[in-house]
C-alpha cells in the first residue's frame, strides 16, 4: 500500500466543512445532557419518592446499553410514538418532518445525561455536608445553599470528569452517520469514495478529532485552575 500525503492534506481541507456539524451535535448533547444529569443526580441524592427510583433505573439502563442502540431506538421508535399520538389527537404533525440531526440531538442528550448524572452526583457528594448544614443555620434555603456553596465546589471536583464526558460525546458524534448526518467521519467516507483512499481520509479525520480533543483539554484545564483559585483550594 502506498500512502498519498498530498491527499491527506486535500481530505483535511474538505473535512473542515463538517466540523460545525460535529461541534453542534456535541454542544447540544452536552448542554442538554448536563441539565438532565443535574436533575437526575438531585433526584437520586434526595431520594425523591417515585422519581428517584425512575432516575436510578434510567441511569442503569443507559449506562448498560450501547450509545448506538440508543440512537437506533430513538430513530425507529420515536416516529412510531409521535405518529400514533398525532393520529390519536388529530394533529397535523408528521414524524417525517423531523430533521435527521434531531434524532441525534435527542439520543445523544439522553446518553450524555446518564453519564453526566454520575459525574455530578459524585461531585455533589464530595462536598462536606457540614457546609450545607452551616448554610441552613444562617437562614439559607436549600436552593440558595446549593447555588452559592455546594455547586461551585462540586463543579471544581467534577471538571476533569465533565471534560472526559465532553470528549466522549465528541467522539460519539461519529455515530450520527447511521442516521444520515454528515459529520467528520461521514464526510471522510464521502471524500474517500471518489478515489478509494480511505486510509488517508480517515487519518485526516483523526487529526481533526485529535486537535479538537486537545482544545477541550486546554479549556477544561484553564476552567479548573480558575475555579480552584476561586474556591481557594476546592472542597473543604
Amino acid at each position: 500500500m502506498k500512502i498519498d500525503p498530498a491527499f491527506i492534506w486535500t481530505a483535511l481541507v474538505q473535512l473542515l466543512s463538517a466540523i460545525p456539524t460535529t461541534l453542534v451535535i456535541t454542544a447540544v448533547s452536552v448542554t442538554a445532557g448536563f441539565i438532565i444529569g443535574l436533575i437526575t443526580a438531585l433526584l437520586r441524592i434526595y431520594r425523591v419518592p417515585v422519581l428517584g427510583p425512575i432516575a436510578a433505573g434510567y441511569v442503569t439502563f443507559i449506562r448498560g446499553t450501547p450509545m448506538l442502540t440508543h440512537l437506533l431506538l430513538i430513530y425507529f421508535g420515536l416516529p412510531m410514538v409521535l405518529d400514533a399520538l398525532a393520529a390519536q389527537f388529530g394533529w397535523g404533525f408528521k414524524s417525517s418532518s423531523i430533521p435527521m440531526i434531531g434524532f441525534a440531538f435527542i439520543s445523544f442528550s439522553i446518553t450524555a445525561g446518564a453519564y453526566m448524572s454520575e459525574v455530578i452526583r459524585s461531585g455533589l457528594l464530595a462536598v462536606n455536608r457540614g457546609q450545607l448544614e452551616a448554610a441552613y443555620s444562617v437562614g439559607m434555603t436549600t436552593s440558595q445553599a446549593l447555588r452559592r456553596i455546594v455547586f461551585p465546589q462540586a463543579l471544581a471536583v467534577s471538571v476533569p470528569n465533565l471534560s472526559n464526558s465532553i470528549i466522549g460525546m465528541l467522539h460519539g458524534s461519529t455515530l450520527a452517520f447511521t442516521v444520515s448526518v454528515v459529520e467528520i467521519n461521514a464526510k471522510a467516507q464521502i471524500v474517500a469514495s471518489t478515489n478509494w483512499k480511505f486510509f488517508e481520509a480517515y487519518l485526516a479525520a483523526a487529526v481533526i478529532f485529535w486537535g479538537l480533543t486537545l482544545l477541550i483539554e486546554r479549556i477544561s484545564a484553564a476552567i479548573e485552575k480558575r475555579i480552584q483559585v476561586y474556591n481557594r483550594g476546592g472542597v473543604a
